[in-house]
């Protein structure tokens, strides 16, 4: 059943964990001494994101890529808890972008302590990790992360345009994507090459890896969104279509739909909210809309397996093409 032990991606994302195992307690031992403020509020809300289950895939990628790359020293922790802070960021502000209220099934930080403490959290974590990039000392990975945040800000302003937009094309829904999510997957596959003096070839391709393994992972979070009440989700299910944003299923269906859909689906976008939730489920289902954003995702992953092609075969890099697969092979 999914989301037990037995489920074959969760079981793959466990070996994939356990050989980062060591190296990712350190990272949590660093976020949580990095996190410590004299403001209470700080520590209460920091705690709880940081710690309230996610799957820490971006420090993970981090952590085994640099150890694929023959690292061995220990930049690469602090690293992988900077990489973590941006993300918490980014989800903090998500959140209260989205007014959601329920994340990795738990309450969101701005449910519990209200959009003002959320946003200036977030600010808090970005700011802490620029500190923390400084103590790096290569002004390649500042690069690298400065480069990084700019563009998912710039993503989620994009995304925001593109809300009850039922114009809204594939080239610019992967576009959002791409600067929004795959960047700080993109930046923490570059980052271990960098700290492993891997050469300009190999950053390039470890780029190109977190690039395309992150836009796999985000189109199946967007196929998710339209599947069955899932609980190992921890989010609610029809999210993106009450937030009227018109993902790959949602845009697919609006290109392939009769005249009949294609109007239930614009009104749908433009509304936002659920009351046609059912309707548009039928309709992504009746356009084959989940079985193309499947294929789109499995696409990415073949591609960030292709650009493993120049690292050392080792147990790391086998986890590395893994990860991929576990990307598009997963119910959560």
């Amino acid at each position: 059943m999914p989301g037990l032990p037995s489920d074959p991606s969760r079981m793959d994302f466990d070996r994939i964990k356990a050989l980062a195992q060591d190296d990712l307690e350190r990272v949590n031992q660093v976020i949580r001494t990095r996190l410590q403020s004299d403001v209470v509020l700080i520590n209460q809300l920091g705690n709880h994101i940081v710690g309230s289950g996610g799957k820490r895939l971006r420090p993970i990628l981090l952590l085994i890529a640099s150890r694929a790359l023959g690292y061995r020293g220990e930049a690469h922790l602090l690293l992988a808890a900077i990489v973590e802070f941006i993300h918490t960021a980014t989800l903090l502000h998500d959140d209260v972008v989205d007014a959601s209220e329920l994340r990795r099934g738990q309450s969101t930080a701005n449910a519990i302590w209200g959009n003002e403490a959320s946003v200036l959290v977030g600010d808090f974590l970005y700011s802490r990790a620029f500190e923390m990039m400084v103590e790096v000392d290569n002004m390649r990975v500042m690069e690298i992360l400065a480069h990084a945040t700019n563009t998912i800000a710039k993503g989620e302003v994009q995304q925001l345009l593109n809300c009850h937009d039922p114009d809204t094309t594939e080239e610019r829904y992967l576009e959002v994507i791409h600067n929004k999510t795959a960047k700080l997957f993109e930046a923490a596959a570059e980052l271990a090459a960098v700290v492993s003096n891997a050469g300009s070839a190999v950053e390039k391709a470890m780029a190109e890896y977190g690039r395309h393994l992150g836009t796999a992972f985000q189109l199946v979070d967007d196929a998710l969104d339209y599947g069955r009440n899932n609980p190992a989700l921890g989010k609610n299910i029809g999210d993106d279509l009450a937030e009227g944003k018109p993902t790959l299923p949602l845009i697919h269906a609006l290109r392939t739909g009769n005249a009949d859909t294609r109007a239930l689906l614009r009104q749908a976008i433009l509304d936002g909210g659920l009351s046609r939730v059912d309707a548009v489920r039928d309709a992504i289902e009746s356009t084959g809309s989940l079985a193309y954003t499947a294929r789109r995702a499995e696409e990415q992953a073949i591609l960030a397996k292709q650009a493993l092609a120049t690292i050392p075969d080792s147990s790391y890099r086998q986890a590395l093409h893994d990860l991929a697969h576990f990307s598009v092979h997963r119910d959560h």
